[in-house]
């Protein structure tokens, strides 16, 4: 999952990123209006999380030239005050979630994954195919009822897989759920080498990686003709 954090304070902003990427997210980080639209206009995100008070403007002025623009992507808006009002004119406007602050950064974790969901048709936590189990909330996958011991990005890239069952993604789709701007990447090879390590986390079970060369990789259980 890749989020994009736009908040001006920033010990509260680095904390966020910090924890979001320890949970396995991939997160952006920008301090105004012009930087969260320079990031949106290459780049596509799960889900937005919007602060209202921003230094040359406000979150709801960008949620309001997001969706004039089309665009679809979740938000959750982030205010320091509580006030029915601002929630209900961000509501209005096209927001997804609200979070006051201060909050506890593992209902802002869940919150992001319930709305990531809501474009699923399974809104279920927990994602099952055959008898791999992943739940993002929990931070957790499992092997027949076993946990797997998967490194941050391999449990990112499970996730990436799992939610995009029988569908094709290529190297570039599965870097950028991977990784942030800000991440140090290796290339495009790399998800060779996460793809090669996840197949042997999870060899002898009943569903499979599949490369399809020139294309990508898709998860499938063994023998689908899906």
């Amino acid at each position: 999952m890749r989020v994009l954090l736009v908040e001006d304070a920033e010990e509260l902003a680095e904390a966020t990123q910090r924890r979001l990427s320890r949970s396995g997210l991939a997160c952006d980080l920008e301090g105004d209006v012009a930087g969260a639209w320079a990031c949106l206009d290459v780049q596509r995100y799960d889900a937005v999380i919007l602060d209202i008070n921003l230094p040359d403007g406000t979150g709801t002025d960008l949620l309001r030239r997001m969706r004039r623009a089309g665009m679809t992507t979740p938000v959750l808006m982030l205010t320091a005050q509580y006030s029915v009002d601002d929630k209900l004119s961000a509501f209005s406007l096209g927001a997804d979630d609200y979070l006051v602050k201060p909050f506890d950064h593992r209902e802002l974790e869940a919150r992001l994954h319930a709305i990531g969901r809501r474009e699923q048709p399974d809104r279920s936590a927990e994602l099952v195919v055959g008898a791999l189990s992943y739940n993002a909330t929990a931070g957790v996958a499992q092997l027949a009822g076993q946990p797997l011991d998967l490194t941050r990005r391999e449990f990112t890239l499970l996730g990436l897989l799992m939610k995009n069952r029988g569908q094709v993604l290529s190297k570039e789709r599965l870097l950028e759920g991977i990784y942030a701007f800000d991440d140090t990447i290796v290339g495009a090879n790399a998800i060779e080498l996460y793809v090669a390590r996840l197949r042997k986390r999870i060899a002898g079970a009943d569903v499979e990686i599949q490369t399809l060369r020139g294309r990508g990789y898709k998860l499938e259980p063994i023998g689908s003709d899906a």
